[in-house]
């Protein structure tokens, strides 16, 4: 079952759209996983990574891959790990700190995750095949309002 199966008519609409909106996004997560590990024989965690490093070419130390990808140290340790392996990233010193490394994609690891990137967004480019140019223009726009709506929000409760 599904989370948007536990949604009931008497639920507020909110809610279910929430739900719904939740599924969607899962069921999209799910076809892009299988993808990943059917044609490419790698984890999302991995892509993610691999996509952090090539966003920043000079390579992003293991304290900054572990922020922006919102996981433990360890996590990224572990994965960075396998990819050194694989001959798809590299640790290089940082210069004036001897404990510290950054990690960047490998020319390899460049040409692979171009492949990868390219199919990632065919999966996703395929998920919205059932609506149209200005369908998708419509729910951009509506989500974009959400989005403001929930920055504005999050930022009095910071305050």
């Amino acid at each position: 079952m599904d989370l948007e199966a536990r949604a009931h008519s008497e639920h507020a609409h909110e809610l279910r759209l929430w739900l719904r909106l939740l599924t969607c996004s899962q069921l999209i997560e799910k076809r892009v996983r299988a993808g990943l590990r059917e044609q490419f024989d790698t984890t999302l965690p991995r892509f993610d990574l691999m996509a952090q490093l090539e966003r920043h070419p000079e390579g992003l130390k293991m304290k900054e891959l572990s922020h922006r990808l919102m996981v433990t140290g360890g996590n990224v340790t572990g994965i960075t790990d396998q990819l050194v392996n694989e001959g798809l990233v590299e640790r290089l010193d940082v210069d004036g700190d001897r404990r510290a490394f950054r990690v960047a994609l490998t020319e390899h690891g460049r040409t692979t995750f171009t492949e990868m990137a390219r199919q990632h967004e065919e999966w996703i480019v395929d998920a919205f095949q059932g609506l149209s140019p200005r369908d998708l223009e419509s729910l951009h726009k509506l989500l974009g309002k959400v989005k403001a709506h929930q920055l504005d929000i999050n930022q009095r409760i910071e305050a």
